[in-house]
């Protein structure tokens, strides 16, 4: 059977007509597009077989893995809730601790026999009678909501199914939970089916088919909620969002009575972040008229509404919020990094909570009851350390922190700032070793994200310490797409301004290299996801500047990316193809449409996943069609197909191991 054609297709874009001759591709299930995609994954094994440094690579890396892995506690009643993971189970498990004693809720490598099952979310019940937990399977975003009674702890007959993007937020008396709900596939329109969210309330012991419509909007189809309850048990609350921009809405109503719900803030034009309440006087956290963000109050009852500021907007940008005991813990980002202060309610400020290292908090937890948080502070030579601080005596302390096989006093991180094209300072950190000879020849991953306002903070992972071993060097851009410097930074880099990002990550490669830290042929770029789509343009775009790409779970047809799944989501980020302004600054990016006839690429190893249904398969498989076509035959094009595996999100460590001794294969051989 052939497996390889090209379809006839052509689309006309407001006058400009595009081809898309790999189509057929976005069918998973085709034979064809099976056939095709087994041999891709056939040539890209054989290569990896060919490693001399694979068994090596693997072993290593599996005595790194090897350690205890904390995550923060939330403290429920008296009792304190953690995953943990030992060091090598695929997925973490979920432990109570109690009185001094630490005892198993829920073990997610029970679920099935090769880790693929993970624990995405759950959430306790007031008085920790209950816990109502989502799972996925493959990575999968899809997800079905089951209940634990936790004294037997054996699960009820409830189950949620499909389910997507939720929060769970309990009654206080613990009858039953609101969630919010996407339409079941097959019941609706392919092109709806990430449309018509409904927040839905599900009382214990019964059935879904019972469970009771709580909101839908009357006229808004686009729009996701999430459900929770006020700090004052008085009020449901839904977070309101349009895709995954950055402004969102605020619904409420009082739980005591039948009212409807008061579309509270319902503009889209700025971001607001329920922090707490006091009776009616509500506190958000917001970017409205502060791009770096501020803390305000609303009397949600006045006919007026008028803010009122209370913490005001500072040079860095506030990046995370706590209220307990009267008091504001306000995590900033100064220059990618964390500062942690104290505000009194009144927006007093107190004092500044030392860090211990510089590096990034990965969690902050507290009720609002208590005079204690918990909170992980990570850095990219250490791994997550809990931190347990008292408010009142201003004392913190190690809750859990673990010991490596691993002496990361021969590296260092440095942070430098280059300019970018248009001359914006950028920074970046640099990790390597601390007796690094500047001589051009260190084999370098640059990495990069650069959208969806998510930072690129020092974070950790043990194949960073197997590439500093194997004498790498470690490069992260903190590019404009993030909010490193608030809003306004991310608006530097999405839509119109999208070009910003790339010209960012190949001006930080250009300072690597014109600073010695390497060459092209041993600079290499990595991202996933969004990522994925920064580091496939940087090298459409750059084929001179790179040594090797890892192109991982990318976003590569931007004409058609709103198409697939959650794509839609994206619109606010990247813009819609069918608003011809829109359809030219994505035509002028898009991956998969500026590759060029005859152009020697770097080496690129594509990775994506079967399951991945947020950034589905086919565009990496576009990707790869489409290179193997028109790039110099002496490109090398390799495409990496998992199996049971989805965007990234709860995979098991086998096959994170599985997948960075691969990665490592390619870059050993092709980065010269």
């Amino acid at each position: 059977m052939k497996i390889i054609h090209k379809s006839n297709i052509v689309e006309d874009f407001h006058g400009t007509k595009v081809a898309d001759p790999y189509r057929w591709l976005e069918d998973a299930t085709s034979k064809e597009t099976i056939a095709w995609s087994e041999e891709q994954n056939r040539k890209s094994a054989e290569y990896f077989s060919h490693s001399p440094n694979a068994e090596e690579d693997r072993k290593r890396l599996t005595d790194l893995w090897d350690y205890p892995k904390h995550f923060v506690p939330k403290k429920v009643k008296n009792i304190l809730f953690y995953q943990k993971n030992d060091g090598l189970q695929n997925q973490a498990i979920l432990y109570q601790f109690v009185d001094g004693e630490e005892s198993i809720v829920l073990d997610p490598n029970l679920l099935s026999d090769d880790g693929t099952v993970a624990l995405s979310n759950y959430s306790i019940s007031k008085h920790a009678n209950y816990m109502a937990y989502a799972v996925s399977v493959h990575g999968s975003d899809w997800q079905n909501i089951l209940v634990k009674d936790l004294t037997t702890k054996k699960d009820l007959e409830d189950k949620i199914e499909w389910v997507k993007f939720t929060s769970i937020a309990w009654l206080p008396d613990e009858s039953g939970f609101y969630y919010s709900k996407l339409p079941e596939p097959g019941t609706v329109a392919p092109e709806d089916e990430s449309k018509y969210n409904k927040v839905y309330f599900h009382k214990l012991n019964t059935p879904q088919s019972e469970d009771q419509l709580v909101f839908a909007h009357p006229t808004n189809k686009e729009l996701m909620f999430y459900p929770f309850i006020s700090d004052d048990e008085n009020y449901l609350c839904l977070n309101v969002h349009l895709g995954t921009a950055t402004e969102n809405a605020f619904y409420v109503k009082k739980l005591a009575d039948n009212s409807p719900f008061v579309y509270l803030l319902d503009e889209l034009d700025a971001s607001y972040e329920y922090v707490t309440n006091e009776g009616e006087l509500f506190y958000f956290q917001t970017n409205l008229q502060a791009p770096n963000g501020r803390i305000v109050s609303l009397n949600i009852e006045q006919t007026e509404l008028a803010f009122q500021e209370v913490v005001p907007e500072q040079n860095n940008l506030l990046d995370g919020i706590k209220y307990i005991a009267g008091k504001f813990v306000i995590a900033y980002l100064q220059d990618a990094h964390h500062q942690l202060h104290l505000y009194g309610i009144d927006g007093e400020y107190l004092r500044e909570i030392k860090l211990p290292v510089i590096g990034s908090l990965t969690n902050i937890t507290g009720n609002v009851t208590d005079s204690e948080i918990y909170f992980g502070l990570t850095s990219f030579l250490t791994p997550t350390v809990v931190y347990h601080y008292e408010v009142e005596k201003d004392e913190l302390s190690v809750f859990a922190q673990s010991e490596l096989n691993f002496d990361p006093s021969l590296y260092e991180t440095r942070q430098v700032f280059y300019p970018s094209k248009d001359g914006t300072k950028v920074p970046m950190f640099i990790t390597c070793k601390k007796d690094i000879v500047l001589n051009g020849e260190n084999p370098v991953i640059l990495y990069g994200y650069g959208g969806f306002n998510i930072n690129m903070t020092p974070a950790f992972s043990p194949a960073y310490l197997r590439w500093l071993e194997k004498g790498g060097v470690y490069a992260v851009a903190n590019l404009r797409g993030g909010t490193e410097y608030g809003e306004e930074w991310h608006r530097g880099g999405m839509l119109e301004n999208k070009q910003n990002v790339f010209d960012d990550f190949s001006s930080a490669g250009e300072w690597l290299i014109d600073n010695n830290y390497t060459r092209k042929g041993k600079l290499s770029i990595m991202g996933g996801s969004n990522g994925g789509l920064l580091v496939a343009a940087s090298m459409v775009q750059r084929p001179d500047l790179f040594g090797a790409v890892i192109c991982r779970v990318p976003v590569i047809d931007m004409l058609r990316y709103h198409k697939f799944t959650v794509g839609r989501y994206w619109i606010p980020e990247y813009g819609d193809p069918s608003i011809p302004e829109h359809f030219q600054f994505l035509y002028a990016y898009s991956p998969l449409h500026n590759i060029k006839e005859g152009v020697l690429y770097p080496p690129v190893l594509i990775a994506t996943a079967e399951s991945d249904d947020r950034v589905v398969p086919a565009h990496a498989k576009k990707f790869a069609a489409t290179l193997l076509e028109k790039a110099n035959p002496n490109s090398k094009v390799l495409l990496r197909l998992e199996s049971k595996a989805g965007h990234g999100h709860g995979k098991p460590t086998s096959k994170i191991i599985d997948e960075w001794v691969d990665f490592f294969a390619f870059l050993d051989k092709e980065l010269c």
